[in-house]
């Protein structure tokens, strides 16, 4: 049977139009999803997929360097993965951490570049576990710093990611290490076991000028070197959020040293930010630590320890170099609307009945004391690194030789 067009009422023919238009449509639209390159120009468009990352690390007395390392590599992809190694497998590599997995795990966890986090990871990137990040954890490169990554039988920790192709490197923050920080530690030891020493004195301006006491001895300090940072405007805007609060935001403020950045102060900024919609920051100058807790403190500078809480994902913004009574036009100021501090502290001036820091809030009605969900101050880091003396200060002598080769060997690496 044919079709005859003279029989065809023109609604029929009309709908019979539509149909083989729309039949026609449909053939080439899927011819051209067929093909890579499909006729009459048609290109088929597919979803990129994002570009997952790795890095790992021991992340023991986890600093800024640590932080401006995790910043590099999520800007090499669209998801970071960390993956934190064992304390059994950092004993058998480096010697003993400061700070257990756990506690590694709230600070990695809480770095707010960080997507993803894989505990006990190996030291070294093994052929089985380089197969699981690719099949598994579907990792496109795995990222490293410039500085070389030995292990103890004088290999490459990352050669086989470097066979693979898959490999990338950044560049490692200058002026900061874990070693140099334990032996900021140390020197505080031996600087304060020579209580009426004339070298009692000298501690705080060594912090401030980047020497050592050995330095000043004719001596070599590596192992006790104080902070070679150098802050620059740059890097401050790099940890930034760069958002200020909305115009109803509840905005929260609480302050203190956060000297040793470590998981106490990332927990309980992480109950503050939950009271509000904007937690503020103040950060207190070194002078002023010092004044609250002795000439041999704060381990770390001021803009170190700002660069700590900037990366802290709950820390919407910082005052650097906050004062340390808070009155009530920085109240106003800032706009804020509650003013917290956790029960546990370096010290309890907020219980003071006389030259209380936080009376202004107490007596407007917006002062909250906080449970603090970790027992750990600064305090408690440098107990560690004292009840386990010798073998840090074995550990540092052979992580300062690295640390040496790697400044004298070192050349320009582009892009931070």
């Amino acid at each position: 049977m044919g079709c005859d067009a003279e029989n065809l009422t023109p609604s029929k023919l009309v709908a019979s139009c539509l149909i083989g238009g729309v039949l026609l449509g449909a053939s080439v639209y899927g011819l051209a999803l067929a093909l890579p390159d499909g006729p009459l120009g048609f290109r088929r468009r597919r979803k990129k997929r994002p570009v997952r990352v790795y890095m790992d690390g021991c992340f023991d007395m986890m600093h800024y360097g640590h932080c401006n390392a995790l910043r590099q590599a999520r800007a090499l992809g669209d998801h970071l993965v960390v993956g934190i190694v064992s304390d059994d497998e950092i004993i058998a590599n480096k010697g003993p951490p400061v700070t257990p997995l756990h506690e590694r795990m709230i600070m990695v966890s809480a770095v707010k570049w960080v997507d993803e986090v894989i505990p006990d990871a190996p030291y070294a990137i093994t052929a089985d576990f380089m197969k699981k990040l690719f099949d598994e954890y579907n990792i496109d490169y795995i990222i490293h710093g410039d500085d070389p990554c030995i292990l103890p039988d004088g290999t490459d920790a990352y050669e086989l990611a470097k066979k693979a192709g898959r490999y990338k490197q950044i560049k490692r923050t200058e002026g900061v290490s874990s070693t140099d920080i334990v032996g900021r530690m140390l020197l505080c030891v031996r600087e304060r076991s020579l209580c009426g020493s004339p070298r009692n004195s000298s501690l705080q301006r060594q912090f401030s000028h980047g020497h050592s006491q050995k330095d000043e001895d004719g001596g070599s300090g590596s192992a006790t070197r104080v902070s070679q940072f150098l802050p620059t405007s740059r890097r401050i805007v790099q940890f930034s959020n760069g958002k200020g609060p909305g115009p109803d935001a509840r905005i929260v403020y609480i302050d203190g040293a956060f000297d040793l950045f470590h998981a106490g102060h990332v927990e309980i900024l992480r109950l503050a930010r939950s009271l509000g919609d904007f937690l503020l920051v103040g950060i207190h100058t070194d002078q002023t630590v010092s004044e609250q807790r002795g000439k041999h403190r704060p381990i770390m500078s001021l803009h170190e320890r700002s660069l700590s809480v900037l990366a802290c994902r709950y820390a919407d913004e910082a005052i650097i170099g906050a004062p340390a009574v808070v009155s009530r036009d920085m109240i106003t100021t800032f706009n804020i609307s509650i003013v917290v501090h956790g029960t546990v502290a370096e010290n309890n001036d907020y219980q003071k009945e006389k030259d209380n820091p936080y009376a202004i809030p107490i007596s407007m009605g917006i002062f909250k004391l906080l449970e603090s969900p970790l027992d750990i101050t600064t305090s408690t880091i440098i107990r560690r690194i004292v009840s386990n003396h010798d073998a840090f200060e074995k550990r540092n002598a052979k992580k300062s030789e690295s640390e040496k080769r790697y400044y004298e060997e070192k050349s320009f690496v582009s892009g931070d």
